[in-house]
């Protein structure tokens, strides 16, 4: 009996254990959203040398980025983004717009992109890989502000 009870233990834990682990993994970033470009990190360069009024945000924390960030890019967090903070660096909403977060399992910049389309501009583009891919590739970084 106390075999039994031992072993059903141990499988509750495992199971619970199991469970907790998938619920600390992070949802991974939708493929596409519609209305935005979705852009490589090759694509990004290709952007800021052919589009000299493209502006960059980036959605993340901002102490990581002043860790490392693109260079050009501005900081705004997600959640701090708002209509009158992205007109504050857009001529106007036809203005070419590029948002990124920390990559593929980071909500931030699919959430400011869907923000920028639901405030009616019309130029967004997305850089779903974000700081990941571009690290990774090992583009050209600025620390600090």
């Amino acid at each position: 009996m106390l075999l039994i009870q031992l072993r059903n233990l141990i499988l509750c834990l495992c199971v619970c254990y199991a469970g907790l682990s998938f619920a600390n993994e992070k949802p991974n970033a939708p493929n596409d959203i519609p209305g935005a470009v979705s852009v490589t990190a090759e694509e990004v360069i290709k952007l800021v040398f052919s589009n000299p009024d493209l502006v960059v945000i980036d959605s993340r924390k901002n102490t990581e980025y002043l860790k490392g960030h693109i260079e050009g890019s501005v900081n705004i967090l997600n959640t701090e983004l708002t209509a009158d903070e992205l007109a504050k660096y857009l001529k106007d909403k036809t203005t070419a717009v590029l948002f990124y977060c920390n990559g593929v399992r980071c909500m931030r910049s699919s959430d400011s992109v869907r923000k920028a389309l639901d405030w009616g501009y019309s130029n967004v583009f997305w850089f779903r890989g974000g700081w990941d891919e571009w690290t990774d590739k090992r583009f050209p970084v600025i620390t600090g502000k």
